[in-house]
């Protein structure tokens, strides 16, 4: 399976479809976050409780991948996620707003699977279309 089919799986089963069970074959053991959520724990069971938060935030939660590249053992996901802010979302109450926010995902797979991630998105926008920030 191609880089590319992995993260196509990532986003249509795992972000997308709620399957954490898909993880299992789609990211090694020696998982690391580059840019963790401050409190959660390292490796997969990070990304386990940081897409559940996620999700009970935004419960229509929905990811659209915009472009794929694969190059060597890296592939690079640009992609936006629209939602409706229903849950407690970084300690800010619902405000029922609905948002939409871009993003990109670097990731390096070892040996078929995904090893590293690097994570950039608009978060300043994302506070903006909840009403936090002007």
């Amino acid at each position: 399976m191609s880089g590319r089919d992995i993260v196509f799986r990532l986003f249509d089963e795992v972000l997308n479809g709620g399957r954490q069970d898909s993880l299992g074959e789609l990211v090694a053991l020696e998982y690391v976050d580059h840019n963790p959520v401050k409190g959660l724990p390292a490796g997969v069971g990070g990304m386990r409780l940081k897409l559940r938060l996620l999700r009970q935030a935004f419960p229509d939660l929905r990811f659209t991948l915009d472009e794929v590249v694969e190059e060597g053992e890296t592939v690079v996901a640009r992609y936006h996620w629209e939602g409706t802010h229903r849950g407690e979302f970084l300690g800010l109450s619902p405000t029922g707003r609905s948002v939409c926010v871009a993003g990109m995902d670097f990731y390096r797979l070892r040996q078929g699977r995904l090893a590293e991630h690097w994570h950039a998105a608009d978060e300043l926008g994302l506070l903006r279309q909840i009403g936090v920030i002007p």
